[in-house]
This record gives C-alpha cells, structure tokens and sequence, in this order.
C-alpha cells in the first residue's frame, strides 16, 4: 500500500474523458498535483453526489495546478455510459479512470476484494506525484469536496514556501501560517 511520502509508480489504465476512450498514464501528470478520487460504483446513490461536487469545484483545483481523476472499479464503457444518462455526471470534465481489475485501488488500499469494489477515499499528490494527504472511509459516508480543496491549497502554500511554514488546524487560504523554529523544520 501506497504510504505518505511514497511515490507513485507508474500504472496506465482505461478511461473515460473528453468524450472517448483511452489509456491514461498517470505518469502524464508528472508536474502537476493530483487530487485521485476512489469511489466504490457507478449507477449508485452517494457517488453521483460527489462527483457533482467535484465537478462544479473543478475550475478551482484547476486554477491551483492540479487534476482530479475519479477511480472505481468498473469499465470505461460503464463509465460513458453514466455519464451519457446522469445529468450529475454530465457535468464530470475530468478523466474518470477504470480500474476493473483493482490494480490502483489493491496499491493505495481502497479494494475490497470480496465485494470487488473501492472504498470511498481521496489522495492528493504533490507534483512529484508523492502522497501527501489520505482520507478513507466508510462507503455510506460522503465526502466533502471543499475540504480536499482546503487540503490541496494548504499543501500548495507549503510546498511554495519552501516547507518553512506549516498550517494549523483548520487554516484557510489568507490566513496566517505558522513558522516553525530551526530545530523543528523538516519535523512537523
């Protein structure tokens, strides 16, 4: 399982965007962050409701450098074909993978392998394409798509600072970081 600070190797699966088909290598991302979402199906009750969120979020992740790829365990052609009947998913302009088989979701510990689904979870990766953030939960839980956003611009402003600041809890954009001592840079 993929672990904070381990660097994602590289894996091309299927997937639906920009209207086809295709392979996608996450690999071509190199350079930028990645906000991957695993959600456990298609056709469900929770899932449509955050890719939705995403969705009208998405501009933003955009704006911050970086690219949401949506992840379940069922085909691309499933995957054109929620997106051709849900006007939720519609609105989905970001790539959503297939991972049929579970090799992406068995790596970042989201499979589970007797119902042959994901987990609902959400990684961000920094433009090295390190894990830096982990959520995963319970799939009758949805999640919140703002506070991945918060997430990602904190971990932006970080990185841009040179990892000489740190957020605190709750730290929004405009507000204050904090500045650790000497002997504590590089230990938070």
């Amino acid at each position: 399982m993929l672990q904070i600070g381990q660097t994602l190797p590289d894996i091309t699966l299927p997937a639906y965007h920009q209207g086809e088909i295709k392979d996608l290598s996450l690999q071509d991302y190199k350079g930028k962050w990645l906000v991957l979402l695993f959600y456990p199906a298609d056709f469900t009750f929770v899932c449509p409701t955050e890719l939705r969120e995403a969705a009208e979020h998405y501009q933003k992740f955009v704006k911050l450098g970086a690219e949401i790829i949506s992840i379940s365990t069922d085909t691309a052609y499933v995957h054109k074909a929620w997106h051709d009947s849900s006007p939720s998913i519609a609105k989905v302009k970001f790539p959503m993978l297939a991972d049929p088989a579970g090799r992406l979701c068995r790596l970042f510990g989201t499979y589970l392998p007797a119902e042959g689904l994901s987990l609902r979870a959400t990684f961000i990766l920094n433009p090295e394409q390190q894990l830096i953030s982990s959520e995963m939960h319970d799939n009758s839980i949805g999640r919140n798509i703002k506070e991945t956003l918060r997430k990602l611009t904190a971990a932006k402003y970080v990185t841009d600072h040179g990892g000489e600041v740190a957020c605190p809890a709750s730290w929004q954009p405009g507000e204050e970081a904090l500045k650790p001592s000497a002997e504590l840079v590089g230990k938070i």
